[in-house]
C-alpha cells in the first residue's frame, strides 16, 4: 500500500506542477464552458490535455459530482464513464479503482478499462483535488471484452473563485494511452471533444444538483 500511496501523491504533485507551469500549451478547442489546450506529455508518447472552465456551483457542489467514490454521481452524468468500482480502499482518501468506458467516437474506439490508484486531497485555500495514475492490481487482471488503457497522472482541481462562492474554477488534466491500435488522428480528435463534453455534462449535473 505504501508505494501505491507514493505514486498517487506523486500524481497529485504533478497536477499542481502542470497547474503552475504556463509554458508550451497550445489551444485546441474553446466553448462557452471550457478552454482545452495540450502539450506533449513527458510521461508517455502522447499528449497532456488541460481543460479550464468556470462552473455554476460552489466547489462543494462540483466536487459532489466528480469525486471518485463508489456509488458517486460520475457514472450518472459522465458519458465516458460506464462503471466505476473501488477495488481496494487503502484509506478514506486513497483507493485502487477500475473505470470502464463505453465505446466512443462512432464505435471506432471500443470499450476500455483503466485501473488506477486514486487520491483525494483538500488544500488550505479550499481547492479540492483528485488525482489518478495507472497501477497493476491482482484483483484486476485484464478482461477479454475490454482493451486495457493506461492513465498517466491525471485528475481534477476544484478551485474556489474569490468573492464568488457559487462559482468554481475547474481545472482538469488528462493524459491517457487508450491502448489498442487507434489511428493517431482519432486519438487527437477524441480528447478535445471528450473534454468539452465532460464540461458541458458536468455543468448540467451541477445545475441539477443545486435545483
Amino acid at each position: 500500500a505504501m508505494e501505491r500511496g507514493d505514486s498517487a501523491e506523486a500524481a497529485a504533485e504533478r497536477l499542481q506542477l502542470y497547474r503552475r507551469d504556463p509554458s508550451g500549451w497550445r489551444s485546441c478547442r474553446s466553448t462557452s464552458e471550457v478552454a482545452v489546450s495540450w502539450r506533449p506529455s513527458v510521461e508517455f508518447a502522447g499528449n497532456l490535455y488541460r481543460g479550464e472552465g468556470i462552473l455554476p456551483g460552489s466547489p462543494r457542489d462540483v466536487w459532489e459530482c466528480i469525486k471518485p467514490v463508489a456509488g458517486g454521481l460520475r457514472t450518472k452524468w459522465d458519458q465516458n464513464v460506464k462503471d466505476f468500482e473501488v477495488i481496494e480502499a487503502i484509506t478514506d482518501t486513497l483507493s485502487v479503482c477500475r473505470t470502464t468506458t463505453p465505446s466512443a467516437f462512432m464505435r471506432i474506439i471500443s470499450p476500455r478499462e483503466f485501473v488506477d490508484v486514486v487520491v483525494m486531497k483538500q488544500y488550505e485555500d479550499g481547492t479540492m483535488l483528485s488525482a489518478a495514475t495507472n497501477v497493476e492490481h491482482p484483483l484486476c487482471p485484464p478482461r477479454p471484452n475490454f482493451v486495457r488503457g493506461f492513465n498517466y497522472p491525471c485528475g481534477c482541481l476544484c478551485i474556489p473563485v474569490p468573492g464568488e462562492p457559487d462559482r468554481t474554477q475547474l481545472l482538469t488534466f488528462f493524459q491517457t494511452d487508450l491502448g489498442g491500435y487507434l489511428p493517431q488522428t482519432v486519438v487527437d480528435s477524441f480528447f478535445p471533444s471528450s473534454i468539452s463534453g465532460f464540461y458541458s455534462n458536468l455543468t448540467k449535473a451541477v445545475k441539477t444538483l443545486k435545483a
